[in-house]
């Protein structure tokens, strides 16, 4: 069964960096797109960036500028890159794919999840 598997979650103090990689293991999958959520706890689940096959990318709005998706379609993974994290950026967060390549902050476009991977920021 297909699945996906995050890495890269931790600890880091405000103003730190931080990379995720998200992978398709155990088959085939047709992805159109890959994202990332997060959800913080006694909070939504939140979007926080997403990219297409096609390279075209969306942002959460606290995201734009201190995160970067980047995919390998070849090997269906994708990254996220995360600079200058705050306090605020603590939540888990998780890798999500779809077969459409809509690039969308609704959960709804994402058909596979991960299971998620704990970032926390020290202030």
């Amino acid at each position: 069964q297909v699945h996906l598997v995050e890495s890269g979650g931790g600890l880091v103090q405000a103003g730190g960096s931080l990379s995720l990689s998200c992978a398709h293991s155990g088959g085939e999958f047709d992805v159109g797109v890959m994202g990332w959520f997060r959800q913080a706890p006694g909070k939504e689940r939140e979007f926080v960036a997403a990219i297409n096959r096609y390279d075209k990318m969306d942002y959460g709005a606290s995201m734009k500028d201190r995160f970067t998706i980047s995919r390998d379609t070849f090997k269906n993974t994708v990254s996220l890159r995360m600079d200058s994290l705050q306090p605020e950026d603590t939540a888990v967060y998780f890798c999500a794919t779809g077969p459409s390549t809509v690039v969308s902050a609704l959960p709804y476009f994402y058909t596979l999840w991960g299971q998620g991977t704990q970032v926390t920021v020290s202030s």
